[in-house]
């Protein structure tokens, strides 16, 4: 019993060191967990200066480390500190709950000024305890959910932007959490309703999310963010978003998520065409976008061999082109030289296939995987082609030898999947 009592009255204690440094320094942009050997190594690293937690705490700490707006907590203390957190956020819960559930006789019988106040108290410790638990766990389901509650109540923008000042803090040390970027973009959405430069708002998420991604590679989820933040983006601002991701995408290749991010892009460009701006000559500049977009993805395939993310990319691009270039009526009528292209667009993904079916004879497997993604690119293009272009298609397959092409890309242990595969191919055409 005194063991618990004193390990309580020491979780008590870190917690109010913690919630005191949050509170001191309201700049705080990076959290991160550091061994009690790294400590003093950290501290020599500042030249010996004086720490802001010296000046905070009045003492110089060795848990905590808060130096140039950056905060470490030392990892001996985060089992009590997670344990304090937990417990008074629930007890700080419970408590809360109950002052919404009372009834109006109990109401009436306290003095409203008595009683407004004591709940506005038990509000802000809610909020405070929360933050410290998120910051600690930060998928803690419900503490996220109590701030949404109390948010929705006070709808005050300050209040707004101080939720997406907490949420960057977290994904500061863990960029993956859903919770963290659904609260977000729940946020988000709260500040335009209240009419908050939407601009501004994507300026300042995308440049997060660059900043995440670089961080953390193959960040699914930050670049889901960005995603979605598509929908409130105009023409202009997706023309500009497809053109500044380029280099970014150019630098990081394999990472798929950037290019799935390219891709929302280009689809929303797509969705918003209309009819008159087809007759009006946009879908020309259109065609032109994915057809430079073709030769850059070639460029970079042909650059950094045997990246996925490229073809993957390369067939959406063919998809699209396809779809909307060849087999529209409208866009055919419009400008006939497009859909007279799909010959020339066969025979040089044609070409650009026979080029990365090469295998050297050394034991680099990049060129092994570059021929098998090129040789499954070419199924899927037979696979997908447009019914009125099937005669020039058998034309093109008929003037080089399938079979053997295909048999040489083959990876190893697929050989009788990849054979059935030829096999209908050709016996549909």
């Amino acid at each position: 019993m005194a063991e618990d009592a004193d390990f309580e009255a020491k979780a008590g204690d870190f917690l109010c060191q913690f919630e005191r440094i949050l509170e001191s320094d309201l700049l705080i942009d990076e959290i991160g967990f550091i061994h009690p050997s790294q400590f003093s190594k950290l501290k020599e690293e500042a030249g010996g200066s004086k720490s802001a937690t010296s000046e905070i705490m009045g003492y110089d700490s060795s848990d905590f480390l808060l130096q140039d707006h950056k905060l470490g907590v030392s990892t001996e203390i985060l089992h009590p500190l997670y344990i304090a957190a937990r417990n008074t956020f629930m007890a700080a819960t419970r408590k809360y709950r109950s002052f919404c559930n009372q009834d109006d006789q109990t109401v009436a019988g306290n003095h409203l000024s008595e009683l407004s106040n004591s709940f506005n108290i038990v509000e802000s410790e809610v909020m405070k305890h929360s933050r410290a638990l998120l910051l600690l766990s930060c998928d803690f389901g419900t503490a996220w959910n109590s701030r949404k509650f109390i948010l929705s109540k006070k709808q005050h923008l300050s209040m707004y932007l101080d939720e997406l000042l907490l949420s960057k803090l977290v994904l500061s040390y863990f960029p993956k959490s859903e919770q963290a970027w659904c609260h977000r973009r729940w946020v988000i959405k709260l500040l335009v309703q209240k009419g908050y430069t939407v601009e501004e708002i994507l300026k300042k998420e995308s440049e997060l999310v660059e900043r995440i991604a670089e961080m953390s590679k193959m960040n699914y989820r930050a670049w889901n963010h960005r995603c979605w933040l598509v929908s409130y983006m105009s023409r202009e601002q997706v023309l500009n978003e497809v053109k500044k991701t380029r280099k970014w995408a150019a630098l990081h290749v394999a990472d798929n998520c950037c290019f799935h991010y390219r891709r929302r892009l280009m689809l929303k460009i797509l969705e918003d065409i209309t009819c008159t701006e087809i007759s009006s000559g946009l879908s020309v500049d259109i065609y032109q976008m994915w057809k430079e977009e073709l030769d850059w993805d070639e460029m970079l395939i042909k650059r950094y061999v045997g990246r996925e993310a490229l073809w993957i990319h390369r067939r959406f691009l063919s998809a699209c082109w396809m779809i909307h270039f060849v087999t529209d009526p409208n866009t055919r009528e419009q400008e006939g030289e497009i859909s007279n292209n799909f010959h020339f667009f066969f025979e040089n993904e044609l070409n650009l296939v026979n080029s990365c079916s090469f295998i050297p004879n050394d034991d680099f497997e990049d060129f092994q995987a570059q021929a098998t993604y090129s040789g499954a690119y070419l199924l899927w293009l037979i696979k997908n082609c447009p019914k009125p272009n099937m005669i020039q298609l058998d034309e093109k397959l008929k003037a080089c030898n399938l079979k053997t092409l295909l048999y040489k890309v083959c990876p190893e242990g697929r050989y009788s999947l990849w054979k059935s595969l030829i096999d209908s191919i050709e016996n549909s055409h």
